[in-house]
């Protein structure tokens, strides 16, 4: 299952990727959801296969406030477990219980948030 925040931030991808190159966007955009799909066929039979989210740990007054952002986003999805999947150079944010995977956010590793811009 994917939240609207993931579909957003995956939009603002391909954006991104057009604005870049706009050649080579629509293969490297099938490139991405093609790993994503990867990804989603792994979450499926071990939904705890990513990291940790790290950067609830952050001890900054910005990092603490965008933790807390995303962790609003676990509580609206109703999953306890906030992880973290490398795909290529992008980071997939999900919830997760012991059978339920929600995607949350995509990011590219050099952006700070997990938000859509707009």
């Amino acid at each position: 299952e994917a939240a609207p925040n993931f579909l957003s931030t995956l939009e603002a991808a391909r954006l991104f990727f057009v604005a870049q190159d706009a050649d080579s966007a629509t293969e490297r955009f099938r490139k991405l959801k093609a790993e994503l799909r990867e990804m989603i066929t792994v979450l499926g039979w071990s939904p705890a296969s990513g990291h940790s989210a790290r950067f609830l740990t952050g001890r900054s007054v910005q990092a603490r406030l965008r933790a807390e952002a995303v962790q609003q986003l676990a509580a609206q999805a109703g999953l306890p477990y906030l992880r973290e999947y490398l795909v290529s150079r992008h980071i997939v944010l999900y919830a997760h219980s012991e059978v339920d995977v929600v995607l949350l956010a995509l990011k590219h590793q050099r952006q700070l948030t997990y938000f859509a811009e707009g």
